[in-house]
């Protein structure tokens, strides 16, 4: 059995932020930029505070089986909640995206690369 790889969007918004939580927001702003996102193990976070409240988590993850993607998207809302709650920013609508990458339709250059390798 081969391993799949999971890229999982977790979005939500900032709910209930006090100036405090607001600047700490901005003063991290620029690691936090949607310029620098990537899907991670550990997750990252990209958030716009200055235009709008709503953040995005993004994670990676594998499994073995179609299946594990279930466990995968909830270990990474699970994750996403427990480092908002952990800092005390409030948050509310937390909705997931996940893709299997295994079954990701191959771009016009892969499936020139897929043809070659075969």
């Amino acid at each position: 059995m081969s391993t799949r790889e999971f890229r999982i969007t977790v979005r939500g918004v900032f709910d209930g932020l006090d100036e405090a939580q607001r600047a700490d927001l901005l003063a991290n702003a620029a690691e936090h930029d949607v310029l620098r996102a990537a899907f991670t193990a550990e997750g990252h976070l990209s958030y716009d505070i200055a235009a709008r409240t709503a953040f995005t988590f993004r994670f990676a993850d594998t499994g073995e089986a179609e299946e594990d993607i279930l466990a995968a998207t909830e270990r990474a809302e699970n994750a996403a909640a427990a480092w908002l709650t952990e800092r005390g920013y409030g948050f509310k609508n937390l909705r997931s995206q996940a893709e299997d990458l295994s079954l990701a339709a191959l771009g016009k250059r892969r499936r020139r690369e897929a043809a070659r390798a075969v």
